[in-house]
């Protein structure tokens, strides 16, 4: 089984071909599909001097970048169209815009080339990336805590397409409090990726920041408060702020992320007995997050799985992945009008992970 999957929601233009054993049952022992041309094409350099993802921006460079990238990936997997047995695409949630880029030019290709096609759930994909990894993958059911630049929830995982929500932010995600909280701080962007670097070098207990929801009795978190408290202290400081200042707030600050994360996890497990946790979505690539959730799994006795770095982030192998464990009534035939109507989606909701023939 082969397929060849495009990823558009956000700043990434990603394409890429996967297969799959298609005589075990997906996410079953055994079943791990293989990366055979990935092709990721960022945006980040244009959109930092915006300070964040300029949507009319980002669909522009998509459509520049799309059919380059899927000619790369053939070139990488070294086969043709004739080799595929269908094509993946997210449908949503993420930019509108964005999006549509990745969905058109998916479905005219579907037409084009007489080929089933399959809308996938940009939050399955990211789930089920950590069957990518070389690592025995985890056993049904699982958890699985996502954190990225939009989304930090987590879910209880029973099938390919039965994702169970157990608890997900109120208000900002992980994601948005890293990059707001790095603006702050005079960071650039992606905010994320400095904050980690420079807390390296920073002292965590130099300053005390609320993890918020603590006694709230469910498994929801939130980051608004903790943006606000950040905003605060940095009016009664002196500016430009020094390295050690700074170092000291990155981690500090960061070290608040990662222990609401961890804290509501670890709850989640308990109430769940799940044994298996999987950690995925672009924040999971956050050192101190894989860290304090690894070392927290060991202490429960709960297997962690990590996310591979290079899949953390938005790619179009997870969609891959996710779309190779879709049944078969997702595929949907390239002349029908469900195939050819299916429209991008940014509010889909997880329940329906992949496109649904309407009957």
């Amino acid at each position: 089984m082969r397929v060849l999957a495009i990823e558009s929601s956000c700043d990434e233009t990603s394409v890429a071909i996967l297969s799959s054993p298609d005589d075990i049952p997906p996410l079953q022992p055994g079943w791990q599909p293989s990366v055979e041309g990935h092709v990721v094409s960022s945006q980040i350099e244009m959109h930092k001097r915006w300070g964040g993802v300029v949507p009319e921006l980002a669909s522009r460079a998509h459509l520049e970048a799309i059919l380059p990238a899927i000619d790369d990936a053939f070139k990488q997997a070294q086969i043709t169209r004739k080799d595929l047995d269908f094509i993946a695409v997210t449908r949503g949630p993420g930019l509108v815009g964005a999006l549509l880029m990745g969905v058109e030019t998916a479905k005219s290709l579907a037409f084009s080339w007489g080929l089933p096609i399959v809308g996938v759930h940009h939050l399955a994909g990211h789930i089920l990336a950590t069957y990518l990894s070389d690592n025995p993958p985890p056993k049904v059911p699982f958890g699985c805590l996502l954190v990225s630049g939009g989304h930090s929830a987590m879910y209880q995982v029973d099938g390919p397409t039965d994702f169970k929500l157990l608890g997900q932010t109120r208000d900002d995600a992980a994601g948005e409090a890293f990059d707001k909280g790095a603006r702050m701080m005079g960071l650039p962007y992606p905010g994320g990726m400095h904050i980690d670097r420079i807390a390296k070098d920073g002292d965590a207990d130099a300053y005390e920041f609320p993890i918020a929801m603590k006694h709230s009795g469910n498994l929801d978190m939130s980051f608004s408060g903790l943006k606000t408290a950040l905003r605060t202290k940095l009016q009664k400081m002196e500016t430009p702020l020094s390295e050690e200042t700074r170092a000291d707030l990155c981690a500090s600050y960061q070290e608040a992320i990662a222990q609401s994360l961890a804290f509501k996890t670890k709850k989640g497990l308990a109430q769940t007995g799940l044994k298996h946790l999987v950690v995925a979505g672009g924040v999971a690539k956050n050192s101190r997050i894989r860290v304090l959730l690894d070392e927290m799994c060991q202490d429960l006795g709960v297997t962690a799985h990590l996310v591979p770095l290079g899949y953390c982030t938005d790619n179009a192998a997870m969609i891959g992945a996710a779309a190779l464990a879709a049944p078969q009534d997702a595929w949907l035939d390239p002349m029908d009008e469900t195939a050819l109507t299916m429209d991008a989606n940014p509010a889909i909701k997880l329940d329906t992970p992949f496109t649904q023939v309407q009957r």
